[in-house]
This record gives C-alpha cells, sequence and structure tokens, in this order.
C-alpha cells in the first residue's frame, strides 16, 4: 500500500517521537523521484513541526570527475563511483544529534558536488537521506543499513523511468541519441541493480 504524503507524515512523527534523532532512507532508482518526493516529504513534516525535518542527499556524494577520471567517467552513478565510507562517517555524527554536521550537495547542471552545502542542526529531529543504493544488500552499502530507523523504497515502473531519464539527459544538452544511450547503458542498469539487489524496505511508495 502505498501512503499519502499526510498519513506518512504523521506516521514519522509518532515514530520519532521522543527521540533526539530518526534517520529514514529513502532509496530507489535513477529518476524515480526521490529529490522530489523527499522534499515534499520534508515539506509535509515541517509543516506540522516547523524545522523538524531535513533532507540529506547521497548525490552529494559523488567521486569529483577528476577523481575518477576519464576510465570510471563514463559510468558515473554506479555504486562504486560514491564515497560511502564519507556517506557513512557523516550519518553517524548525525545520528549522535549533539551538533550541527554540514554536508555536501550535488549540483547537477555542474556536474559537482557542493561541499557543505546544506547544514543538518540538532533541531531536525528527523533526516530524510534519499538515494539510489541506501539499501543495497552489497558491502560497502551494507553498513549504511544499521544507521536508518525507517526504510522506504520509491516503485516505479521501467517504462516510466526511460522517459523521465531520456527527458533529463535532454534538458541537460544531450541529443536524443545520446540520451538514449546514457539512460540504457548507464541508468537503466543500475535501475535494475537496484530493484534486484536493495533489502526490502519497511514501507513501498509508488
Amino acid at each position: 500500500m502505498s501512503p499519502d504524503l499526510v498519513s506518512l507524515s504523521h506516521q514519522l512523527l509518532d515514530a520519532a517521537e521522543g527521540k533526539p534523532r530518526f534517520m529514514v532512507a529513502l532509496a530507489g532508482p535513477p529518476g524515480a523521484g526521490k529529490s522530489y518526493r523527499s522534499a515534499l516529504l520534508c515539506e509535509a513534516i515541517n509543516q506540522l513541526r516547523p524545522g523538524h525535518a531535513a533532507v540529506v542527499p547521497m548525490d552529494g556524494y559523488h567521486f569529483d570527475n577528476a577523481v575518477l577520471g576519464d576510465e570510471q567517467l563514463p559510468v558515473k552513478g554506479a555504486p562504486h563511483t560514491f564515497d560511502v565510507e564519507g556517506l557513512h562517517h557523516d550519518l553517524m555524527r548525525i545520528r549522535r544529534a549533539d551538533k550541527p554536521v554540514a554536508v555536501p550537495v550535488f549540483d547537477r547542471p555542474l556536474d559537482l558536488a557542493r561541499a557543505g552545502g546544506r547544514l543538518i542542526t540538532p533541531a531536525h529531529r528527523i533526516v530524510i537521506v534519499e538515494g539510489n543504493y541506501l539499501l543495497l544488500n552489497q558491502d560497502p552499502w551494507r553498513s549504511l543499513h544499521a544507521l536508518f530507523d525507517w526504510t522506504l523504497f520509491i516503485d516505479v515502473d521501467d517504462a516510466v523511468l526511460v522517459e523521465r531519464l531520456v527527458n533529463r539527459w535532454l534538458c541537460m544538452g544531450q541529443d536524443h541519441s545520446g540520451a538514449l544511450e546514457r539512460t540504457h547503458q548507464k541508468d537503466m542498469l543500475n535501475a535494475a541493480l537496484v530493484k534486484t539487489s536493495s533489502v526490502p524496505p519497511d514501507q513501498r511508495w509508488r
């Protein structure tokens, strides 16, 4: 069953009651709408409890293009092209809820992460972490699972993902053939991995 925003917001607020920090993983394949839905969910929670929620995007932990180099740059976005240890370290700091933690934010048009792009403070009792591989049942991603109190997975049909991803690449300046190639030879391969190799979530959001 797919929850609506209001009921999910109340559900998370009830689950987080009395806890200094409640960590939510919102996972799903590329093009599923994780950034969009996490922002909506954060806003809905904050309408009920102002300043209560914040979002940490996994994409901020992309390795920089200079680090990936010519060999790995074509597969940027695959699981091994992220700084999982850095993400794990920051999530542990966030979970302690004892001081502000600056996290990086990915700038998609510039194709780079901006260090310290967002500040998570102790006032943010509910922290929504969104990203493709948060529930991936592979090392080193498994190390993240114990940090989450609640997990959500966004289910989207492949045909819808393809349409969204092609449009994304077109909007980023690719021609139609380039958009198709990047969608099918990169994004949808990662989507298949996420769909088949993620641990079962607490709740699915379709």
